[in-house]
């Protein structure tokens, strides 16, 4: 056991660490060091998950189901860039709960902001934002969310999650093109009235364009411009909205430039065909909602010269153009907001958000903020002490230059990823993204699912995304160290197929 590390961990937060050196004959002063992770996986049970995983999620699946559980975190021992599950086996994770963990766990600096008695009574009581907004408020959304607005927004609405973050940025479109058509006129008897039992004109034939293989949410409104998997959808009644074709890549992109070039015509061609066919209909498209890079539907990517188009599409026809940064968003794409990669001509009319920004919410200019009060609203509009959490990632995010860090660590990720390609190329190709945001394809599902569970036994914990794709996303502490031994692993695994 002398190849285990612990290593400057905090006291308090990790007491265990103290009594495992013993456990394992490792002398504890020896073992802490300038990092505060282990220094590689560690795997102690033949499967994952173990037998404490088992045993807690059958007490689990008694009250909720638990379909969808891999295994039981123990995250007072999670540390940096390294899961721990219940039965002591210690993940290199490089999925980070769906892409939401921007400084691995356990971050020193993130464990002392409740120490403070200040920032301790922000969590406690947790405010009706709308209503009743701490003192604290206006000089937090100033100085911490819109300090990382995209360029061009000067408003922020804020949510709790991904998917009433775009639920509500529908609503402000669908307000802001009824604006457009009503000025400055009040609603009339009939709009109030009709809009009480769904019906037209106070509650109009708008719709918002979506593409296929895009995931934007499980609430009713997100989940009819979700196209990404069927489960998620069936037996849920959905809007008649358009969906349009999202480009599909052959892969080396520098070896296919034409016919890449041609693909990206033909979707922009469809998006305004529908766009026009959806006007015909009387259901007019007031916005068009887009993922910079698709994730939950294959990790799909789009030249800037598409969204470029797309947006020229938007402006032209009167429609709304919505970035979904959700995912994307915080840096793993090398920029902090990953449409910064795409030089539109014009700011995004809305950008979406949540994930490693720890709370949710949109961006948007002063067009898609309503006149009337409780149009955008809910009970808790956010969580104050979130902020407190976001406040202090970017702060490490700029102290430990970690845009550089994802920058240098995804380009040895990447190469990696394209040099196992030429070594397998029965099992792998189409290695795609930016910075860290990264995936590679498998020859078929079963490969990638397999690849994926077999690299979890090998103490590496990833993620499946689309049919046949496995998806990288570690945290921005993530280094080329990390990288090299992901790579280790994953050439392990590939030569036992």
């Amino acid at each position: 056991m002398s190849n285990i590390f612990f290593v400057n961990v905090l006291p308090k937060a990790h007491s265990y660490v103290r009594s495992k050196c013993s456990i394992y004959g490792v002398n504890c002063m020896k073992a802490y060091s300038t990092n505060w992770e282990p220094k590689e996986p560690i795997v102690r049970t033949k499967t994952i998950p173990g037998p404490k995983s088992i045993d807690l999620k059958n007490q689990l699946n008694a009250v909720q189901s638990t379909g969808t559980i891999q295994f039981f975190a123990d995250y007072e021992k999670s540390a940096g860039n390294y899961i721990f599950d219940v039965d002591g086996n210690a993940l290199l994770d490089v999925y980070t709960q769906i892409s939401s963990v921007p400084l691995g766990y356990n971050h020193p600096k993130l464990l002392n902001i409740f120490k403070d008695d200040k920032n301790l009574k922000t969590l406690i009581n947790r405010p009706a934002l709308g209503v009743f907004p701490g003192k604290e408020w206006p000089e937090k959304l100033n100085s911490i969310l819109m300090n990382i607005a995209p360029k061009g927004l000067n408003k922020i609405t804020t949510m709790m999650c991904g998917s009433c973050s775009n639920e509500n940025a529908f609503k402000s479109i669908f307000i802001w093109y009824q604006n457009k058509t009503r000025g400055d006129a009040a609603f009339t008897t009939d709009e109030m009235n009709s809009c009480m039992i769904n019906m037209a004109p106070g509650a109009p034939n708008l719709s918002i364009l979506s593409f296929k293989g895009a995931f934007h949410g499980r609430t009713l409104g997100a989940l009819s411009t979700t196209h990404s998997k069927y489960i998620h959808k069936i037996d849920v009644p959905s809007f008649d909205w358009p969906i349009a074709s999202f480009p599909q890549y052959k892969y080396p992109l520098d070896e296919n430039i034409a016919e890449n070039r041609k693909e990206d015509e033909k979707c922009i061609t469809e998006v305004q065909s529908l766009i026009e066919a959806y006007k015909k209909k009387d259901k007019p498209v007031a916005g068009v909602i887009v993922e910079p890079i698709q994730s939950e539907g294959g990790d799909n990517e789009a030249s800037p010269e598409f969204f470029q188009a797309l947006q020229k599409i938007c402006k032209e026809n009167g429609a709304a153009l919505l970035i979904d940064e959700v995912q994307t968003g915080g840096g793993s794409t090398g920029k902090f907001w990953c449409h910064e990669h795409f030089n539109l001509e014009y700011p995004p009319d809305v950008v979406t958000f949540s994930k490693k920004l720890q709370l949710g919410g949109y961006f948007h200019n002063s067009d898609f903020a309503p006149k009337e009060p409780y149009r955008i609203f809910n009970t808790w509009m956010g969580d104050p002490s979130k902020v407190l959490l976001l406040e202090e990632i970017l702060k490490v995010i700029k102290d430990e230059q970690l845009m550089t860090n994802v920058a240098a660590a995804g380009k040895v990720l990447k190469q990696g990823l394209l040099n196992l390609e030429k070594e397998f190329p029965q099992l792998l190709n189409s290695t795609r993204g930016r910075g860290t945001f990264l995936a590679v394809n498998c020859s078929n599902s079963k490969v990638r699912d397999s690849i994926v569970s077999t690299l979890r036994v090998n103490g590496v914990q990833t993620g499946g995304c689309g049919e046949i794709s496995i998806r990288f996303r570690p945290a921005l502490v993530f280094k080329e160290a990390h990288a090299n031994i992901v790579l280790d692993r994953f050439r392990k695994v590939l030569r036992t197929m």
